[in-house]
């Protein structure tokens, strides 16, 4: 069976200063979609491999080797669980590549979630993966979840309803090393309360996120125009609640207030910008499934 990895949207994410290792003090609510890549066991093998399939699956390139975070994470799982064997895996690529909505570490996290289960191993506690990627342990929970430190404190949420979405990338890639250059030490505050009231609507919702912000967006517009081009495209769709980048773009997102109205915004959204890569999902209030 395959395991989903989910694409994540970071409904807030507020960058609140640097820590003396290097990494970023950061704060975010988290949710994730009904859809994203896939990875699969296709057969124990001599050594280690990953074969790629998937619309987006050319756009990784190279990236497929020995240093890839899927692999890397396979094998720090097996040297952690005794009786493993090298496996043949396959990722199915659905998420554009360098996108801000989990990429690599949403995959890596379904792949040690699909090996411990074929395994019957234990992963550990997710923040024991922050060091390999600062998604992993939030795309580990792959739940409405509150992350905070450098992305190891994850605190998943139970007062977060269906929120109807779409997704919308330009088709261009956003470094987020180059996002965080780019944010010259300009860093913002945390929020208070860090979540929203509970049974709260999606309209609800989407007026609480209204005073939070993503602390990002202005330097990857600046590296990338084409995301303020798409953030215009979605404030400007019909019954759009909320506009906003995901991660370090440059994926972005709108909340509606029903799938009917997510669907006909991503119709309008196409008839405009055929170019785009438009999506229309859930932001699941419930954890990652099986597809």
């Amino acid at each position: 069976m395959p395991e989903l990895a989910p694409a994540k949207v970071n409904l807030y994410l507020h960058i609140l200063g640097r820590r003396s290792d290097g990494y970023h003090e950061l704060q975010s609510l988290v949710a994730f979609a009904d859809f994203g890549d896939s990875v699969t066991v296709a057969a124990r093998a001599p050594q280690w491999s990953l074969a790629l399939d998937g619309p987006f699956a050319e756009e990784l390139g190279e990236t497929v080797a020995d240093d890839n975070l899927v692999l890397r994470a396979a094998r720090r799982l097996a040297a952690a669980t005794p009786g493993t064997t090298p496996m043949a895996l396959r990722l199915h690529k659905a998420l554009p590549v360098a996108a801000g909505i989990g990429g690599g570490s949403a995959d890596a996290a379904a792949a040690i979630r699909l090996l411990a289960g074929v395994w019957g191993g234990d992963p550990g506690p997710p923040a024991a993966w922050a060091d390999l990627g600062a998604d992993i342990p939030v795309c580990l929970v792959s739940q409405p979840s509150l992350v905070q430190g450098m992305g190891e404190q994850v605190a998943p949420v139970a007062n977060l309803p269906n929120l109807p979405a779409v997704l919308v990338n330009p088709g261009v890639p956003s470094a987020t090393a180059a996002v965080f250059r780019a944010l010259a030490g300009r860093f913002g505050r945390a929020v208070e309360p860090p979540l929203p009231p509970d049974n709260a609507s999606a309209v609800e919702i989407a007026a609480w996120l209204a005073k939070a912000r993503n602390d990002l967006t202005r330097p990857a517009v600046a590296i990338e125009p084409a995301i303020g081009e798409v953030l215009a495209g979605i404030a400007a769709a019909p019954d759009v609640l909320l506009a906003r980048m995901s991660g370090s773009g440059a994926t972005c997102f709108g909340l509606f207030p029903s799938e009917a109205q997510a669907a006909a915004a991503a119709l309008w959204l196409r008839a405009r910008a055929p170019h785009w890569w438009i999506k229309q999902t859930v932001l699941t209030s419930n954890s990652a499934t099986r597809p």
